[in-house]
């Protein structure tokens, strides 16, 4: 990474409000902007003057503004959610009633979802990397991607683990015929691509491929996640004071955070009691446990980004940005749910 997270403004904090408040540092450009126009404005000629009272005037946009969905703290004060949250929400359950509808009743639908996912995300990392001079190796990545999902569901650990590693030699082969020029980084920046991607996306086909309660134990894992995010969300905008890492995600809050544990043991406690006919106090580990992988994943895809200079990876859905925008929790919390299930939650097969 190239350390640009230091920067005073970055493309990403205009729009990132998850788990957040206002940064004050805009506040202050804001206010100085503000000053300015005042002055100029006094300065101005007469009919100057009638036209700026004129723009001061509420219009139409105005109106507009004022019905739109707004939340508000305790204290009345709005919140600015920095994004269209209800067009959010749509977005999300039509992308999760998908994924749903891949799982029932036929779980091997899965391996084209997160084979579709695999071709989508590495587009964006394609294009992503490419604006810094960067170049993946795309083809042995999409190609060797895929593989590595239906490895996985059909073959478990061992086969995820073998085709993992033949993708990443054929990976730093490919780019063998360019030169050295850039060897390092391009290879650097593919093998990054390899794991972070198919490899993580992987995981969740260990988890639905468990003999038994494999469908169960994905759908645990995807609402625990989700939880996660809900409760960050709304703990953090209407709550949040302190922040967690100011330099990666300024927006960031422990309160947030600790919304986001509450709501992760709860969804943890429910699902692996009611859905896999395990001890509470396992889902209880696996929601703390996710949290913990969650939180740590966002802020890894938020460090991406300000080191690439982008707001969003790419535009997959309306509200969300891009594909690798609404799974960077699901990505790295996926290997840890998988792990935390197969030593504490025996299977049902």
């Amino acid at each position: 990474m190239s350390g640009t997270a230091h920067s005073p403004a970055r493309p990403e904090e205009d729009g990132d409000a998850v788990n957040g408040a206002p940064d004050p540092r805009r506040g202050a450009d804001e206010e100085a902007n503000a000053n300015a126009s005042t002055e100029t404005a006094a300065a101005s000629t007469p009919e100057a003057a009638a036209g700026a009272s004129a723009a001061d005037a509420p219009g139409p946009e105005a109106d507009g503004d004022k019905q739109r969905f707004v939340l508000h703290k305790p204290s009345g004060e709005p919140v600015r959610a920095g994004r269209n949250l209800p067009l959010a929400i749509i977005s999300g359950c039509a992308l999760g009633a998908l994924v749903f509808v891949s799982i029932y009743p036929f779980p091997a639908v899965f391996v084209a979802i997160t084979s579709l996912a695999v071709l989508l995300g590495m587009r964006e990392l394609h294009r992503a990397v490419a604006a810094r001079g960067t170049r993946i190796a795309l083809v042995p990545l999409a190609v060797g991607g895929v593989a590595m999902q239906a490895a996985a569901h059909f073959g478990g650990p061992e086969w995820l683990v073998g085709v993992t590693a033949l993708t990443a030699i054929i990976t730093l082969s490919w780019r063998l015929r360019d030169g050295a020029e850039g060897y390092v980084r391009d290879a650097g920046a593919s093998l990054f691509s390899l794991i972070y991607l198919p490899f993580l996306l992987g995981t969740w086909q260990l988890l639905i491929a468990t003999p038994g309660d494999g469908q169960e134990r994905i759908v645990a894992f995807i609402l625990v996640t989700i939880s996660s995010d809900i409760g960050g969300y709304f703990a953090g905008i209407l709550m949040g004071r302190h922040r967690m890492a100011p330099v990666i995600s300024p927006n960031k809050t422990w309160e947030g955070f600790g919304g986001s544990v509450l709501g992760c043991m709860i969804a943890g406690g429910l699902t692996v009691a009611l859905m896999l006919d395990g001890p509470i106090w396992a889902g209880l580990v696996l929601g703390v446990a996710v949290v913990v992988a969650a939180t740590v994943g966002d802020l890894i895809e938020s460090l991406v980004k300000r080191d690439l200079g982008l707001k969003d990876m790419g535009r997959f859905m309306p509200g969300h940005g891009g594909l690798l925008d609404r799974v960077d929790s699901l990505l790295i919390a996926g290997p840890v749910a998988w792990v935390v299930l197969t030593l504490l939650v025996p299977a049902a097969g």
